[in-house]
Order: C-alpha cells, then sequence, then structure tokens
C-alpha cells in the first residue's frame, strides 16, 4: 500500500509540475500571490497524504516562500517522472528477458540465445534497483523542499513550543490540584473516620474497663495504619525509586484484583519524572480496567528504544473508556509537559489500550 502511494504521489508530482508552472507565470505577470499559494499548498497536501507529513495549510505560506518552493521542485518533480520513466524501462527490459528465458528462444523464436537473455536480465534488474534508489531521493527531496520553505520558520516554531509550555504548565497546574483533592478525599473519607472510631473505644474502653473494647479499638488502629500505608503507596510507591518500574508495576499486580501480565523491561533507567509518570499512567489504566472495564486479563508491556520509553496497558473489557475523563486527562497531561504523548484506543465492545510515550531525558 506505501508503495501505491508512494508511485500515485511521484506521478501527480510531475503533472503537478504544470501547474506550478502556471502559478509561477502568474505571480510574474500580475504578483497575484493566489495562485502561488494555493499551488504550494496543494503540493503540501500532497506530499503530506502521499509521502507522509502534516500539512500546515494555505494560511501559513508566506507568497515568497511559496514561490521559491515552486521554482525548486520543478526540477525535482520533473526528475521524479524521469524516474518513474526507468521504473517503466526496467520492468519491460526485465519482463522481456525473463520470458525470452522462459521461452528459450531468441527474437524470432528459432533457436536460444542464453547470452542475450542473460544481458537482458541483468540490465533491467540492475535498472530497477538503481531506480528504486532514485525514487527513494526524490521522495526525501520532497520531504526537505516541503520541510524548507513551507515548515514554520525559528520565530513560528518558538512562538508554538511557548504556546504548548504554557498549556501543560497549566495543565500540570490542573493535575497537581486535583490529586491533592483526591488525597485529601482519601485522608477525611478514609483514615480519619477509622482514628474517630478508634478514640470512641478507647474512651468507652477507659470508662468501662473492657478488654473487648480495648481488642477492637486495637484492630481498628491496625486497619488505620492499613488504610494509611495505601494511601501513601497511592501518592508514591517506594518501591519505584529503589528498585525501578518493573518491580513497582509488579506490586501493582499483585494488589490488582484483575489478573495481570508483565512483559518486557527497561534497558537503563531513565530520568526520575519520565520514570513516575510511566508508572503513574499504566497503575491508571490499570485501575480503570478494575474498575469500569470488567476486564478479566490485563496486559502490561513495557519497552525502551534509543530515546524513547513506551509502556502499553491492554485489557479484554468492555472498551468505552472516555479520554477526556478526569483520570486520563490528567495523566495526558502529565505526560505533555514530558514532551510525551498519551493515546487511548477504546472502542466500544472492547478490547481497551492505553500507550504512553515518554522521552527518556
Amino acid at each position: 500500500m506505501r508503495q501505491v502511494r508512494v508511485v500515485a504521489g511521484l506521478v501527480l508530482g510531475t503533472v503537478s509540475v504544470c501547474v506550478a508552472l502556471a502559478a509561477l507565470a502568474a505571480w510574474g505577470v500580475a504578483r497575484c500571490s493566489g495562485p502561488v499559494v494555493a499551488a504550494a499548498a496543494l503540493e503540501q497536501r500532497r506530499v503530506a497524504m502521499l509521502f507522509g507529513g502534516e500539512p500546515a495549510g494555505a494560511e501559513g505560506i508566506e507568497p515568497r516562500r511559496a514561490a521559491g518552493y515552486l521554482w525548486c521542485r520543478i526540477p525535482v518533480g520533473l526528475l521524479g517522472g524521469g524516474a518513474l520513466f526507468l521504473l517503466v524501462v526496467g520492468g519491460w527490459t526485465a519482463g522481456s528477458g525473463l520470458s525470452r528465458w522462459l521461452a528459450g528462444h531468441d527474437v524470432d523464436g528459432m533457436r536460444p540465445t542464453w547470452p542475450i537473455v542473460g544481458y537482458l536480465l541483468t540490465a533491467g534488474l540492475l535498472l530497477l534497483f538503481l531506480d528504486l534508489a532514485g525514487l527513494a531521493t526524490v521522495v526525501e527531496w520532497e520531504r526537505r523542499l516541503v520541510r524548507r520553505f513551507l515548515g514554520p520558520d525559528e520565530l513560528a516554531r518558538m512562538r508554538r513550543r511557548i504556546d504548548e509550555l504554557a498549556a501543560t504548565r497549566s495543565g500540570i497546574v490542573e493535575a497537581v490540584d486535583a490529586e491533592r483533592r483526591r488525597i485529601e478525599r482519601d485522608l477525611h473519607d478514609g483514615l480519619q473516620q477509622r482514628l474517630v472510631v478508634v478514640a470512641l473505644l478507647l474512651g468507652r474502653a477507659r470508662r468501662k474497663d473492657s478488654a473487648e473494647l480495648y481488642r477492637q479499638a486495637q484492630a481498628e488502629a491496625e486497619r488505620a495504619v492499613e488504610e494509611l500505608r495505601q494511601v501513601a503507596w497511592r501518592v508514591y510507591p517506594a518501591t519505584l525509586d529503589a528498585s525501578g518500574l518493573r518491580e513497582a508495576l509488579s506490586q501493582d499486580a499483585e494488589r490488582s484484583p484483575v489478573p495481570v501480565r508483565i512483559s518486557g523491561d527497561l534497558a537503563r533507567r531513565p530520568a526520575p519524572a519520565v520514570e513516575t509518570a510511566a508508572y503513574f499512567a499504566v497503575r491508571e489504566a490499570l485501575t480503570n480496567a478494575a474498575k469500569h472495564a470488567g476486564a478479566s486479563r490485563i496486559d502490561v508491556e513495557i519497552d525502551q528504544e534509543a530515546d524513547l520509553v513506551r509502556v502499553s496497558v491492554r485489557d479484554d473489557g468492555c472498551g468505552g473508556a472516555d479520554p477526556a475523563g478526569p483520570g486520563l486527562a490528567g495523566l495526558a497531561r502529565r505526560i505533555r509537559a514530558l514532551d510525551g504523548h498519551l493515546s487511548v484506543q477504546s472502542p466500544t465492545g472492547g478490547p481497551t489500550r492505553v500507550v504512553a510515550e515518554l522521552p527518556c531525558a
């Protein structure tokens, strides 16, 4: 499929040379920037759709840069057309040699001509190989021209980066505030209530000198200690610092009511902030799968490339997870603040797959 798109893109690029020439003629005669910008935007969409990339839109293209792009891509478009022509010639030559080899006859069909057949096959295959390499080069030139002339300039990139930093900073503040509210609810609704019960039981036990009441107070105190331990673990697991991501997630898997299988590991430990964000991404996905998805199995994959940490959580539940929900939205903001990306695929009926990708540094 990709090869078909590349060939279609080169064919359209060859044809669009005429459009570029017409737009440049209008630019030179009437100084009309509309055709030039429209032609450049059309070329940008072609490269993005068929060769890969992200179109920026005609409103972000300056006329002079668009004209420079069209002038530079005329020889590239013609070169792509020539490469396609040689591709056809090479295919025909190799096919002719192959057909003669299968038939075992010369042009007149009278006697074998193995040297000619060998020459045709060799020449055709060599031409095909060189032409395919040339096509890949033309495609790369097309991408580079788009980035050079139609991509954002340095000032635009700086402004975009400032906007991204401002948005992620605001998102981090919101996520931290939401986490504080959750911790406050855990302490108020859980631990505080148990401590109140302990105080009441101790007061009654002192007045009545009841061993049974003292025993109940001790049991409530032990439950309060365990709940405090759970709250501390939800805030930040000490195992993550001591043993790393895989071990911390293994402890979460043991606590999970749904069977969890963990595969993969990190080749080396990334920055603490990256490791922490990856851990909380997996834990939030585990919690959602156990509480809302009705899953019977959860698979966690940990992977690390040269400059990227990737964690993936897949469950066989009912699906329908909302990326805009408070838990996943908070995670997405936290990951974006580290120049990472969180994707959620959860069609109705399942399965659900949550993938977090973060730079190692």
